[in-house]
């Protein structure tokens, strides 16, 4: 198992896995998904298991309470205060591997090298559960959610005391 930066011949694997993780969303499109890898691709990965993509990692500097629209095609942010967590998402092939704290541990990692003092994101399709476990915590915000599915919930990882 290998995390990796992605490269271009990634992105047909991405967008496979997208459609296989999120069967009832409608589907990001590959230019607003490049757009998060392009500005941040120091924080962007795919999980390589024997030279097949199993999973992804999208996130990218943002502001707090303020999360992207989905589809949104973003530019880098001069003064983001926040890594954003877009999307992290593995195959079912990738199950029993411990990917998920993996690729997480990795992008705490990176967030702090980066000297942010939060990782965000908007949890949906019941996700929020497994993010609260991983020490999210839920927060109200004044940007509706309405592009997001029904169940969006806008989420914040504090990672220092600041």
């Amino acid at each position: 198992m290998n995390i990796r930066h992605i490269i271009p011949t990634d992105w047909p694997a991405i967008l496979t896995i997208q459609e296989e993780c999120y069967p009832d969303i409608v589907h990001e499109s590959l230019a607003a998904l490049q757009s998060k890898a392009l500005v941040a691709p120091e924080s962007c990965y795919v999980l390589d298991v024997d030279d097949h993509v199993l999973g992804y990692c999208l996130a990218h500097p943002w502001y707090i309470n303020q999360p992207p629209s989905l589809e949104q095609v973003i530019d880098r942010p001069s003064d983001a205060d926040t890594l954003y967590l877009h999307d992290i998402v593995f195959s079912h092939k990738a199950r029993g591997l411990g990917a998920g704290e993996k690729v997480f541990n990795r992008l705490v990692n990176k967030a702090k090298q980066l000297n942010f003092d939060t990782l965000s994101l908007v949890a949906v399709q019941g996700a929020n559960t497994y993010w609260h476990r991983l020490g999210f915590k839920s927060r109200i915000i004044d940007k509706p959610l309405d592009n997001y599915p029904e169940d969006a919930c806008y989420m914040v990882y504090q990672l220092s005391d600041k």
